[in-house]
C-alpha cells in the first residue's frame, strides 16, 4: 500500500470516528429523529459531501456504529483465548480477571451503553447484545463436556442475560466501579458456580 493510500485511510477512518462521536453526543441531548445531518457534521467538524462520500443516510452512520460496537465486543469475548480460540477450552478456575475484557469494551463504548436506557431507537439493540452473548457462550459451551440434561443453549441464555444484567447495573451505577473490578466481579461469580 502506497504512503498516499494509507494516508487517505487515515483520513477516512478519522472522518468516519469523528461523525460517530458526534452522532453518540448529539444523542446525549436530542431524538435521534430529530438529529440532521448538518447537526452531525458541524460537530464532527465537517463538511456535508464527506458525510455523504460514506453515508447516504444516517441512519447508515448508526448502523456502522453498532457493528462496530459488535465487532469489539466479539473480540472483547474471545480475547481470553488469544489465538487459540479454536483449539482451546478456558477452565475459569485458571482464568484470571485480567483476561476478562467485555467490561473494558463496555467502558470503551461508554456513552453508547449509556444510551441504551436513554434513546427509543436503541431500544432493540439490547435484544441485539444479549443474542450475540448467548451466540458466543453457546459456541464456548458446546466445546466444553457438560451433564448430558443440560441445554447449551439455555445455558448460554442464562449467562448471556446474567452479564448483561451486570453491565446494565453498572451502567446505572453510572460507571462507578473500574472495568478490573467488573471483570472481577464476574470472575468471582463464575468460579464460585463451579
Amino acid at each position: 500500500m502506497t504512503d498516499q493510500a494509507i494516508n487517505v485511510d487515515r483520513r477516512i477512518r478519522k472522518s468516519k470516528v469523528a461523525m460517530k462521536e458526534a452522532l453518540l453526543t448529539l444523542m446525549q441531548t436530542k431524538d435521534f429523529k430529530k438529529i440532521s445531518i448538518t447537526d452531525i457534521v458541524q460537530l464532527a467538524d465537517l463538511n456535508r459531501g464527506t458525510f455523504y462520500k460514506h453515508f447516504q443516510y444516517k441512519e447508515d452512520l448508526l448502523e456502522e456504529l453498532i457493528d462496530d460496537v459488535m465487532k469489539d465486543l466479539t473480540k472483547s469475548y474471545w480475547a481470553p483465548y488469544g489465538d487459540l480460540r479454536d483449539t482451546v477450552v478456558l477452565d475459569s478456575s485458571q482464568l484470571t480477571a485480567s483476561a476478562i475484557k467485555i467490561f473494558k469494551h463496555v467502558a470503551t463504548y461508554a456513552n453508547f451503553y449509556t444510551l441504551l436506557g436513554n434513546s427509543n431507537i436503541l431500544t432493540g439493540f439490547q435484544n441485539r447484545i444479549c443474542d450475540a452473548l448467548t451466540q458466543l457462550l453457546s459456541q464456548d459451551l458446546s466445546r466444553t463436556p457438560l451433564h448430558p440434561d443440560l441445554n447449551v443453549n439455555l445455558i448460554a441464555s442464562y449467562q448471556a442475560y446474567a452479564i448483561w444484567g451486570m453491565i446494565v447495573e453498572w451502567i446505572n451505577s453510572g460507571f462507578l466501579y473500574t472495568s478490573d473490578y467488573m471483570a472481577e466481579q464476574l470472575l468471582g461469580i463464575v468460579q464460585r458456580n463451579h
